[in-house]
C-alpha cells in the first residue's frame, strides 16, 4: 500500500514512508549542496515514470484503489457527480470542502471503489478478481462483492508498479515528502497536480511517483577510462601453446582442523517483529510484505536499530509505522495499535514499538523496503 505501499491501505506505506527528515524543509540531508551555488540534490532523485492516463470519467484504477483526476474548472462536487459519489463523502475523505475549486490535474482519493460506466455499484476495498479475498486487508472488513450478473464491464486496472498513497500530516511539505520517498519535487507536483507554490493541505492524499524502469535500464555502468600517461590496461595473455612439463609434487600435509568453539552464530540482518506463523507470503505487486499471525495485544518489536521515519494511517485510520535502518533499509509495521514511539525517535533492535491490533484474524503486516522498492522480508529474517 503499502506511505504507505503498498496497494490500497498498503500503498500508503512506505511502505509503504521512507527516509528520516531534517527539521528544516530545505535541510540538505544528503550533503549534495556544495556551497558553490550548485545543488545536485534533484539530480540524484529516483527517475520516475509519467502518471498513467485517466479514463473517460477522469479515474485511474489500480489493483487496490482508485483516484480521480480533476479537470479545469472542477470542484469536489462536480467530480463526485461525474464519477457517481456524493460530494460530502469525497470531500470528507480528502480533507477539503466540496465547493473548493480544484486545479487541473489535481488528485482526489476515492473512499470506495467506483465501477466502470454502466455497471452496478461495487464495494470498498481492493479492486480484485472475484474470489480473490485478501485476508490481510488492513481495515479488517470482509470484501463484499456484487453478483456476477450485475457487472457488465470492469474498470481498466493499471499494470506495473502501484504507487504509494501518502496522507499529508500537519507540518509536511512537498519538499519533505519528496525527500521521504527519494523522488524529485517536480515529479511529485506533476503526478498530483500541485500548484506553483507546491502548497499542501492536512489530510490530502498524494500519489508517490513510481520509478521509470526504462531509465534504469539505460543507466548502464560507466566504462572506466585511463588517465593521460597511465597507459592502457594489459590484456590477459592467451594460454601457452606447449603444455607445462610434468612436475613431481609432494602431497600436501593435512592442516589441523580450526577451533570453532569460540565462534558466534551470525545473527539475521532483521529480527522477526512478532513470533507466529506466516499466514500470507510476499508477492510483489499484490502483497508487498508478509502477514504474521499473532494474538491481539502481542508486543511488536523493532526488527533492527534505526530511526522512526514516519507514523501515518491508512484510509480506515489504522496506524502504520516506518523505521529507517542503515544502508537505506526500511521496515514497515501495519495493522498495529498503541504506538509507543514518535517520529524522529531512535529505537533499538528488539525494542517494543506497538502491539498487534485486534482483528479476525489478528496479525501483523510486515514489509521491508530497499530504498523505494519493496523486497521479500524472509531473506533478511532468516
Amino acid at each position: 500500500m503499502a506511505i504507505t505501499s503498498r496497494p490500497g491501505p498498503r500503498a500508503m506505506i512506505m511502505g509503504t514512508a521512507l527516509l528520516a527528515l531534517g527539521a528544516c524543509d530545505q535541510f540538505d540531508l544528503d550533503l549534495r549542496n556544495t556551497g558553490t551555488g550548485i545543488d545536485t540534490t534533484d539530480a540524484v532523485r529516483t527517475a520516475t515514470a509519467p502518471r498513467p492516463a485517466a479514463d473517460a470519467r477522469g479515474i485511474i484504477t489500480y489493483p487496490n484503489y482508485q483516484v480521480a483526476v480533476a479537470r479545469r474548472g472542477d470542484t469536489v462536487g462536480s467530480v463526485a457527480s461525474r464519477i457517481g459519489l456524493t460530494p460530502d463523502e469525497l470531500a470528507r475523505h480528502n480533507g477539503i470542502d466540496s465547493n473548493v475549486p480544484l486545479r487541473d490535474g489535481e488528485i482526489l482519493a476515492l473512499p470506495r471503489a467506483v465501477p466502470a460506466a454502466g455497471t452496478a455499484a461495487t464495494t470498498t476495498g481492493a479492486i480484485q478478481p472475484a474470489g480473490n479475498v485478501d485476508i490481510s486487508t488492513l481495515a479488517g472488513d470482509a470484501i463484499s462483492r456484487a453478483e456476477p450478473e450485475q457487472i457488465t464491464t470492469t474498470p481498466l486496472v493499471q499494470s506495473g508498479p502501484e504507487p504509494i498513497r501518502h496522507k499529508v500530516e500537519r507540518g509536511e511539505t512537498a519538499y519533505s515528502i519528496s525527500r521521504l520517498y527519494n523522488v524529485s519535487v517536480t515529479s511529485l507536483a506533476e503526478w498530483n497536480g500541485l500548484g506553483a507554490d507546491l502548497s499542501l493541505r492536512e489530510g490530502q492524499y498524494l500519489l508517490i511517483p513510481v520509478p521509470d524502469e526504462n531509465a534504469r535500464t539505460a543507466a548502464a555502468a560507466p566504462v572506466r577510462t585511463t588517465e593521460p600517461g597511465e597507459g592502457s590496461p594489459t590484456p590477459t595473455p592467451p594460454s601457452a601453446s606447449k603444455p607445462l612439463p610434468d612436475e613431481k609434487v609432494e602431497p600436501a600435509k593435512p592442516l589441523p582442523s580450526p577451533d570453532l568453539s569460540s565462534d558466534k552464530t551470525v545473527r539475521s540482518k532483521l529480527a522477526f517483529p512478532v513470533k507466529g506463523d506466516i499466514i500470507r507470503g510476499y508477492k510483489k505487486g499484490s502483497n508487498d510484505g508478509i502477514d504474521i499471525a499473532a494474538a491481539a495485544g502481542t508486543p511488536v518489536i523493532a526488527a533492527e536499530a534505526g530511526t522512526v521515519a514516519a507514523i501515518t494511517r491508512d484510509t480506515d485510520q489504522v496506524p502504520i509505522l516506518v523505521i529507517r535502518h542503515a544502508d537505506n533499509l526500511l521496515s514497515v509495521y501495519a495493522n498495529i495499535d498503541k504506538i509507543g514511539v514518535k517520529k524522529g525517535d531512535s529505537v533499538k533492535r528488539g525494542q517494543q514499538v506497538a502491539v498487534v491490533r485486534s482483528g479476525k484474524p489478528s496479525f501483523l503486516h510486515f514489509e521491508v523496503r530497499q530504498g523505494f522498492e519493496s523486497v521479500d522480508p524472509l531473506p533478511f529474517l532468516n
